[in-house]
This record gives C-alpha cells, sequence and structure tokens, in this order.
C-alpha cells in the first residue's frame, strides 16, 4: 500500500478558534506511517464494514450470508478469534453497531430478515422478517430505534427492545441510504434525484429537499460532532454540507467513478470515500479558508 498525500485549496470561511484547534488536532494523524492489515475469513465479497462505538472490534458483511466480528489489536492480530455470525439465507449488505453498546450489532439481509446480535456469543438476540430485501440500516443515535431500507423503496423504523415496526414509509423514488442526525431529530435520505430528503423524526414530514448533485446520490455520512454531513454521488464528486444551514461548504473531486462509500472518523475532521478506483480518498475538512488536504491510500491489485 502506497499512501500519497496531496493538497488542495480551497475558498471557503474564515475559521473559529475552535476549528483552529480542531485542525491542529487532525494534522497530528500520521498518515504517511500506517501500514495495512488483512484480515480473511469470508469466502466471497464483502459489501459492508463497521466499527463499534469503543473502536475494539470490527464487523464484516459478506455474500456469503454471514457477518464476521474482528478483535482489532493496534500493534497486530490478536489472540481472541474472529466470531462468525450465521443464519442469514443471503447476502449481508449492511451493518451497524448499537451506539451506545460495543457489543450489539445488527444486520440487514437481502433475504428480508434484520437481525440483532451478541458479538460476544454470536448469537442472535432477536430477529424481524420485513417486506424486501433490506439494503439500508442504520441506529437512532439514543440506541433505541433502527431504520431499514429495502430495494422497494420501503423504510421501517424498528422499536429495539420489541423488536417491532413502529414506521413504514413508501416513497415515490429511488431511495439508497438513510442516516440521523446527532440529535435524532432528523433524518435524511439519498435519493436516485440528486437529492437529500430532510425528514423531521418521529413523524416523518419532510423539511427540506436538498439539491445536491447532477446525478443520483449513492451515500451519505453525518459527522460524528453534528456540525456537517457529507454526500458521495453517481456524479464521482463528494459534497460537504453544513447541516444546520443546509449549504454545500465545499465539494471533493479525486474520484473518478460513482461515490459508493462515504464516511467520517471518529473527530469528524477526516472524510473517507471510496469508488471503482483503485485508491481510497481521506480528505481533511479543516485548514485555512477550508483548505483540504487530500489523502489517497493506493491499493495495487496484482
Amino acid at each position: 500500500m502506497q499512501v500519497q498525500p496531496r493538497l488542495q485549496r480551497h475558498r471557503g470561511w474564515p475559521l473559529t478558534t475552535e476549528q483552529r484547534g480542531e485542525m491542529e488536532e487532525e494534522k497530528l494523524i500520521p498518515f504517511k506511517n500506517l501500514h495495512s492489515r488483512d484480515y480473511q475469513g469470508h469466502k466471497k465479497k464483502v459489501h459492508s464494514v463497521a466499527w463499534n462505538c469503543t473502536g475494539t472490534k470490527l464487523a464484516s458483511g459478506s455474500v456469503d450470508q454471514t457477518a464476521r466480528v474482528w478483535h482489532i489489536e493496534p500493534h497486530g492480530h490478536g489472540k481472541i478469534k474472529d466470531i462468525e455470525l450465521k443464519g442469514h439465507t443471503d447476502s449481508v449488505d449492511q451493518l451497524c453497531w448499537d451506539p451506545k453498546h460495543a457489543d450489539l450489532i445488527a444486520t440487514a439481509s437481502g433475504d428480508k430478515t434484520v437481525r440483532l446480535w451478541d458479538a460476544r456469543s454470536g448469537k442472535c438476540s432477536q430477529q424481524a422478517e420485513l417486506s424486501g430485501e433490506n439494503i439500508n440500516i442504520t441506529y437512532k443515535p439514543d440506541g433505541t430505534h433502527i431504520a431499514v431500507g429495502n430495494r422497494d423503496d420501503e423504510l421501517t423504523v424498528l422499536d429495539v427492545r420489541k423488536f417491532k415496526p413502529l414506521h413504514r414509509r413508501k416513497f415515490g423514488y429511488e431511495v439508497n441510504e438513510i442516516a440521523w442526525d446527532t440529535t435524532g431529530e432528523m433524518f435524511l435520505l439519498t435519493t436516485g434525484n440528486g437529492t437529500v430528503e430532510v425528514l423531521s423524526y418521529p413523524s416523518l414530514q419532510a423539511l427540506d429537499t436538498v439539491m445536491a448533485h447532477t446525478a443520483g446520490c449513492y451515500c451519505i455520512a453525518i459527522d460524528p460532532k453534528g456540525r456537517y454531513f457529507a454526500v458521495g454521488s453517481a456524479d464521482s464528486l463528494v459534497s460537504l454540507w453544513d447541516i444546520s444551514e443546509m449549504l454545500c461548504v465545499q465539494t471533493f473531486t479525486k474520484l473518478e467513478w460513482p461515490v459508493r462509500t462515504i464516511s467520517f472518523n471518529h473527530t469528524g475532521g477526516y472524510i473517507a470515500s471510496a469508488s471503482e478506483d483503485l485508491f481510497i480518498d481521506i480528505v481533511c475538512i479543516f485548514g485555512t479558508s477550508l483548505r483540504g488536504l487530500i489523502f489517497q491510500f493506493l491499493f495495487l491489485i496484482c
């Protein structure tokens, strides 16, 4: 793996004192010195990965109909064996960890079920069968509800305690990914129309339609500190939005293919995005006049 730093200058607003402090903190990450580590176990393609809330475990969901939980050690492979979560009868297309519990994980599958697992035992503790092939899943920030989206553009919200549907909504447009903001009071959907639809929660009434991109919006991520959200699009662009103003403050253009996945780091200072390009693009969003410091993790395929 090669790490290649890039520096791009962009116009933007003057930084606040808090943002300058955050910028200095983010600069401490030694990207040039990072190394990759391989974890092997799945028999087919991996569709989803996610860290738990403490950063000690990594989960992966695969076309092989399983999810796996990996115990991550900072200085090499640990002695604790990875756990295989078995029970789905179709691909595990997305998964997410309970934001308040480091050992609870939810999986969404093409078999129309959503399952809740204990990552310590590998046992399924709850299961709900929904109406379609599930492709998206996300927790409400307080851990009380789970939202699930399927291929038929239907949204179902489950009560975690009872694991029963609280809300169902069928949309008349293509819904690609879903997310709550950090307050749990706004619900955002990326659509095939190039928009981000903003709904109030729990009423699911429309609040705003954000014209985000000229092509379909595939993925969305919320800054953990609640300041921004980022959108990845079929036009190969990543856009960064001020969540309080619903204004675009930055666009990143390094990728050349449709952006399929996007994520903030735990401080919200970095955005990672990926497509069919042979690298993962990482950008630091803070800098004088919002300069973006771009790192590309280039994966050489042999």
